[in-house]
């Protein structure tokens, strides 16, 4: 298989991370878990910290501490809460870092070689927070609080300032063409489609050089601009040359170049989806492979933000809901073609449903001592359940009914279904297929009612063994499917199942081998220990206590 990079934002150190960060780093880390069980080849997660820029050259000068001390705090929290939440990145850049500012100046030098930058005197409405100029087609009018009009940002309300000052341009105008071409040429380049559309139609635009570079003056945290010490990299350059910096640019990058894809939110889409890959088109540099864009979370139906007082700390989702009970909701509920409504309500109703009462209590019904005393993967009787080309003619020829051949068909469909859809990126309808089979699948139990089947009868003990065989591969299907969402949970399945390290791949998954004559490497085999309670519900009152504490 291929190499393949995954990358998340640089996240901006300005201050501690929200489950908007996070959503991005789960989408990619699910999908990084996902190919290495499918042993697609190797692949990597880079994530990390975007740490200079006057937002946190003004941040440090507020708190009263140098900038570099801000940024180290900050990248700390980053990392911790990427470890809390399971993201298995393998590489974590801090742009302050040495190797990252050789890498900037490279890039610098080979745009300025190339005949692609200029000097020249810019000036228009800057947006700090943003950390970009806005053209007048993305301003509002608004009055403050004392009355007075002042110009904001459209998409955030952040407010502008105008500003005239003499930097490097960027000859993005001369990429109109190029950049069309690259999109025609490959129409899953930027996904879900409607941000390709997006794109598109900005490129349908005016598209004026880009102020590369800002007055040293005035920023002063940040990387020089090589042979020019009066001006400052633009912060947004020196970020995304961290994707490059991370696979070893200059030297060593072509190993892993442009076999890339760039995990972003849609507020960031222009400078991944224009300004990237003209970038990287004028430094001799091929575009990344695919640019996968998510939309945003609200909470209770209002945009998070320090004043309104609801940014949702990933650490405390953590505490209250588990790894993996938060996993499951951000990657279950995030639909990245649309914004996405965060509330304490929704998480536990979801979670509760169908990690809890759906996926936990169909393990523990069908392996209960009880019911399986053995404590082992039962035999599969082919009379109980015989094959047929069709259910519908399945009738008086055993004791499996139609609904029962719908969901082996179903479950049988399942990993081809979740696989899709990861390459879609669409991670909440592979969910949703498995959610769904788990809901067939606590129907076929529940219809059976194997604890009313009489043990000592040799018919009845077959049919038994054969339900909860047929449960127990069912389970075993999900546990392998859902292990790049929620890994310690479906380690916990497995487990429970006895299915070995070496046993729980994508590329080998088999389901029901028995039904199609085919031996089952698990039948007769000895269950793993008891695991406890695959998932304990969350209960209402302690998230109410929990709100309470916080308030």
């Amino acid at each position: 298989g291929r190499r393949l990079l995954l990358s998340t934002p640089v996240f901006y150190a300005n201050g501690p991370p929200h489950i908007g960060h996070l959503y991005s780093a789960l989408l990619a880390d699910a999908l990084l878990r996902h190919r290495r069980l499918r042993a697609a080849g190797p692949a990597r997660l880079c994530t990390g910290t975007d740490e200079h820029g006057l937002k946190i050259q003004q941040a440090a000068a507020a708190a009263g501490t140098p900038p570099a001390e801000l940024c180290e705090r900050v990248s700390g929290l980053f990392r911790r809460a990427l470890t809390q939440a399971g993201v298995a990145y393998t590489d974590f850049t801090r742009t302050s870092e040495p190797r990252h500012q050789r890498a900037v100046r490279h890039f610098w030098g080979a745009l300025r070689d190339g005949g692609m930058l200029y000097k020249g005197s810019y000036e228009g409405w800057y947006c700090t927070p943003e950390e970009s100029f806005l053209p007048e087609s993305q301003l509002a009018e608004r009055t403050d609080a004392q009355g007075r009009p002042r110009k904001v940002s459209l998409e955030t309300g952040h407010e502008v300032h105008w500003t005239k000052e003499e930097n490097y341009m960027f000859r993005l105008s001369a990429f109109r063409d190029p950049l069309q071409n690259w999109l025609r040429d490959n129409p899953r380049a930027i996904f879900p489609d409607p941000f390709y559309q997006c794109v598109l139609r900005w490129l349908d635009e005016d598209l004026p050089d880009l102020s590369v570079s800002r007055e040293r003056s005035r920023l002063q945290w940040g990387i020089p601009v090589p042979g020019d010490p009066t001006q400052t990299i633009y912060v947004w350059v020196d970020a995304l040359v961290n994707y490059l910096s991370v696979v070893g640019y200059p030297e060593s990058h072509g190993a892993w170049w442009p076999a890339v894809h760039h995990v972003v939110g849609k507020d960031i889409l222009k400078f991944h989806a224009l300004y990237w890959p003209a970038l990287l088109l004028a430094a001799g540099l091929e575009p990344p492979e695919r640019i996968l864009v998510h939309s945003h979370w609200t909470v209770r139906g209002q945009k998070m933000s320090k004043s309104l007082g609801n940014v949702v700390e990933p650490s405390v989702c953590v505490g209250r809901y588990g790894v993996d009970g938060f996993r499951y909701f951000l990657l279950r509920q995030g639909v990245p073609e649309r914004d996405c409504d965060y509330y304490d309500e929704k998480v536990v109703k979801v979670v509760n449903s169908e990690l809890a009462d759906a996926l936990g209590g169909l393990l523990n019904r069908s392996t209960a001592p009880s019911i399986n005393p053995s404590n082992t993967y039962p035999r599969f009787s082919e009379p109980c359940f015989p094959k047929v080309l069709d259910f519908r003619e399945a009738k008086g020829t055993g004791r499996a009914c139609a609904e029962d051949y719908e969901l082996v068909a179903a479950v049988a469909s399942l990993p081809a279904q979740v696989d899709s859809y990861f390459g879609d990126f669409q991670i909440y309808k592979a969910l949703e297929c498995i959610a769904q089979c788990v809901r067939q699948t606590n129907g076929f139990f529940q219809r059976h009612r194997p604890w009313k089947l009489d043990r000592r009868d040799a018919e009845e003990q077959l049919w038994l063994d054969t339900i909860l065989h047929v449960t127990l591969e069912c389970l075993r299907v999900y546990g392998t499917l859902l292990q790049p969402v929620v890994p310690h949970m479906a380690d916990k399945l497995l487990s429970r199942l006895a299915v070995g390290p070496g046993e729980r791949g994508l590329s080998g998954l088999t389901f029901l081998a028995r039904y199609d004559g085919k031996p089952c490497p698990f039948e007769g085999r000895q269950l793993g220990p008891d695991t406890g309670i695959l998932f304990h519900r969350l209960g209402k009152s302690e998230t109410m206590k929990t709100r309470k504490q916080e308030a």
